[in-house]
C-alpha cells in the first residue's frame, strides 16, 4: 500500500476567491452570510445566502467560454487550477496521462437546469439551448476540468449528496494508495443559490428564514433552525508519496483513513441516534489504524439544521466513547455556509490548513447552548492546539457518510 499525500489546495468560496483569502477569512472569524443577490426574493421566505462576492467570470474565462460552462464547472476550473498551481505539478515533472480527476456535485448544473426549462416552456423546444445538457449533467465539472487543465488519467464525478467531495477525496486515495493512479485532483463544487434550488430546500424546512445574518448560519446552538446555502468549490491534490518526493513537493498533510457508510433509512434525515455517521467514522479510524484519543481536531459536518447537529453529536459520542468529550470539534459553516456537494472538500482544506497553523477554527456566531450537542465546539474563539490529526465528517442526504483522516506529514 501507497502513502498518499496532499500537495496543493484551490477554492473559491464565499469569504475568498482562494486558499488564502479564505483561510484568513476563518481565521478573522469572517461571516460570508449576506442577502441573496442572484434573484428577487420577495416571495420568498429565505433571505440570506452564503454567495461568492463579486463574481465575474470573465475574470476568469473568456467570453465564449464563459457562456457554454455553468457556474459549477466554472468554480470547479477555478479551484482546480489553484490546486494543480499550488502543487507546482508541470508536464516536465509529471505525466499527465497518470493526473486523475475527481470531482464531485451534489446537484450539478441547477441554474441552466431552472434557465432552459424556463426557456422551453415561454418560447417553446426549439429554443432550447444545444448545451443545455453538457453544461447541466453532474459529471461536466469533472470533464471539464480535465479539458481545462489536460488531465488525462481516471475521471470521476462522485454524487452523493453533501458527502459528494468528501467521498471524492475519498476514493481517490484509495486509488492511489492502491496504485491505479499518481496523482489525482480531487474535491467538489456547487452552485445553487437559485429559485429553484432555494424553493425546494426552503418548503422541506431545512433552510433558516432569519434576516439576521449573525443568527442565520449557527451550528450546535439551541436557536437554530435550518443550513443556510452556499456556493464555491474546493479541490485539493492528492499525491504518491514517493512522487512527491521526487520532484521535492511541498507536503500540506498525509491522508491516513477514510469511512463511508449508508443509513438506509430515510431520504433527507439521519438514521436516529447518528448510528450510520458513527460507523463511517470508526471505519476511517479503522482504516487509518489510529485510536480516536489520537484525534485532535474534528470539522463536524454541522448544518445548523435540529436533526443534524443532535444526531452528529450522537454519532461521535458513539465512536468516541469517553473521549468525545474532550477532543476539539468545530463548524465551518458559520463562516462560509453549507457548499453542499464542495463542503467536504472546502472542510478538508480547512483540516489542512489547521494542522499546518496549529490552529482550530471557531463555531462562529454561537450564543444558546444546546443539551443536546454538548461537546466541546469551540464556541466564537480559535483556540491554537498543535494537531496532528484531523478529521472531517460529511453526510448527505439519502444516508451518505463519509469521514477522511488528516496526519500532519512525518518521514
Amino acid at each position: 500500500m501507497k502513502r498518499v499525500v496532499i500537495t496543493g489546495l484551490g477554492t473559491i468560496s464565499p469569504i475568498g476567491k482562494n486558499v488564502n483569502e479564505t483561510w484568513e477569512g476563518i481565521k478573522s472569524k469572517k461571516c460570508g452570510v449576506e442577502k441573496i443577490t442572484q434573484f428577487n426574493t420577495d416571495n420568498f421566505k429565505t433571505k440570506l445566502a452564503c454567495e461568492v462576492k463579486n463574481y465575474n467570470p470573465e475574470d476568469y474565462f473568456d467570453l465564449k467560454q464563459a457562456r457554454r460552462l455553468d457556474k459549477c464547472s466554472q468554480f470547479a476550473i477555478i479551484a482546480a487550477r489553484e490546486a494543480l498551481q499550488d502543487s507546482k505539478i508541470t508536464k516536465e515533472n509529471t505525466d499527465y496521462n497518470n493526473i486523475g480527476t475527481y470531482i464531485g456535485s451534489g446537484i450539478g448544473g441547477l441554474n441552466t437546469i431552472q434557465e432552459q426549462c424556463l426557456v422551453n416552456f415561454e418560447k417553446g423546444n426549439n429554443r432550447v439551448s444545444p448545451m443545455f445538457l453538457p453544461m447541466a449533467l453532474s459529471n461536466m465539472p469533472a470533464g471539464n476540468v480535465t479539458i481545462d487543465l489536460g488531465l488525462k488519467g481516471e475521471s470521476l464525478s462522485t454524487v452523493s449528496a453533501c458527502a459528494s467531495s468528501t467521498n471524492s477525496i475519498g476514493e481517490a486515495y484509495r486509488a492511489i494508495k492502491d496504485g491505479y493512479e499518481e496523482v489525482i485532483l480531487a474535491g467538489g463544487t456547487e452552485s445553487a443559490i437559485c429559485e429553484i434550488g432555494v424553493a425546494s430546500f426552503e418548503n422541506m424546512k431545512a433552510l433558516c428564514s432569519s434576516d439576521d445574518k449573525n443568527r442565520a448560519s449557527i451550528p450546535f446552538d439551541k436557536e437554530r433552525k435550518g443550513f443556510v446555502m452556499g456556493e464555491g468549490a474546493a479541490v485539493v491534490v492528492l499525491e504518491e508519496l514517493e512522487h512527491a518526493k521526487k520532484r521535492n513537493a511541498k507536503i500540506y498533510a498525509e491522508v491516513i483513513g477514510y469511512g463511508a457508510t449508508s443509513d438506509a433509512y430515510h431520504v433527507t434525515s439521519p438514521s436516529p441516534d447518528g448510528e450510520g455517521a458513527a460507523r463511517a467514522m470508526t471505519r476511517a479510524l479503522k482504516d487509518a489504524k489510529i485510536k480516536p484519543e489520537d484525534v485532535d481536531y474534528i470539522n463536524a459536518h454541522g448544518t445548523a439544521t435540529h436533526l443534524n447537529d443532535m444526531y452528529e453529536t450522537m454519532a461521535i459520542k458513539t465512536a468516541f466513547g469517553e473521549y468525545s468529550k474532550i477532543v476539539a470539534i468545530s463548524s465551518t459553516k458559520g463562516n462560509v455556509g453549507h457548499l453542499l456537494g464542495a463542503a467536504g472538500a472546502i472542510e478538508a482544506i480547512f483540516c489542512c490548513k489547521a494542522i499546518e497553523d496549529s490552529f482550530v477554527p471557531p463555531t462562529i456566531n454561537y450564543k444558546v447552548k444546546d443539551e443536546d450537542c454538548d461537546l466541546d465546539i469551540v464556541p466564537n474563539e480559535p483556540r491554537m492546539k498543535n494537531i496532528d490529526i484531523a478529521m472531517s465528517n460529511s453526510l448527505g442526504f439519502g444516508g451518505h457518510n463519509a469521514s477522511i483522516i488528516l496526519k500532519k506529514f512525518k518521514v
